[in-house]
């Protein structure tokens, strides 16, 4: 079936992208969009790879486990980025070819555990708690150093960047603060001899602000793939207060 719904979206979401690296005097092949595909089923996901999509971005392992059997003949890399529990890392460490949320020790040793029996690794983005909502999860920004240091004895885990959730706010300064703190934790942790260049910030809402603010990728939803069948306070509870 055919979807020009998403060929327009992801050719607008493309072009607002564009504009906004070029607003904020950067080379737009600085920003990859990573497609957030969570909630919607496979024949949608199917169609963004005939539009050239590859990464797909889940909050649930659940819905990466699901979908991967009937997408298999597709190439898919499915990128975790949604809070993970320890005893789901089994699944992850199988299917997914990264994850954006580790944000503590029992989940790196259980992922590399897992990692070690299936004999791969994969690449990981490091979850830093940038705003003082208490719903949302992510590593202390006081604690990265101590963690980044540790994670060197997990070597199933490829270090490649920071991740954050902005505050759900309409004060773009707010929101826009989130975005620089990850930034600055990222070049103090580069000077400190951490190889992370990437910083996955900014969303459907907010991502011409974390652009100007330094984003190397943005995980866009909505502005894709359409208004999901669940709110997002079904991932993200702040977002329904």
């Amino acid at each position: 079936m055919d979807h020009p719904h998403l060929a327009a979206n992801w050719s607008d979401v493309r072009r607002r992208v564009d504009e906004a690296c070029r607003a904020a005097g950067r080379d737009p092949a600085e920003v990859d969009i990573l497609p957030v595909s969570k909630t919607f089923g496979p024949e949608l996901i199917r169609a963004g790879v005939a539009l050239g999509m590859r990464r797909f971005g889940e909050n649930k392992v659940q819905e990466i486990r699901d979908k991967s059997a009937p997408l298999a003949d597709c190439g898919i890399d499915w990128v975790m980025i949604g809070h993970l529990q320890t005893n789901k890392a089994k699944d992850v460490a199988r299917l997914a070819s990264e994850v954006q949320s580790l944000d503590r020790l029992d989940l790196a040793e259980a992922l590399d555990r897992r990692l070690q029996h299936e004999g791969r690794g994969i690449d990981v983005l490091v979850q830093v708690k940038t705003s003082i909502e208490p719903s949302k999860y992510g590593l202390p920004p006081e604690q990265l150093a101590d963690f980044l240091n540790a994670l060197r004895g997990y070597h199933g885990l490829r270090v490649r960047g920071l991740m954050t959730l902005a505050i759900h706010s309409v004060d773009a300064d707010e929101v826009r603060a989130c975005f620089r703190l990850l930034r600055e934790l990222r070049d103090r942790s580069m000077l400190q001899g951490h190889d992370i260049p990437r910083l996955s910030m900014g969303m459907s809402g907010d991502f011409g602000l974390a652009i100007a603010e330094g984003a190397t990728e943005v995980r866009i939803g909505t502005a894709i793939f359409g208004q999901r069948s669940y709110p997002d306070s079904h991932y993200w509870p702040e977002a329904g207060a």
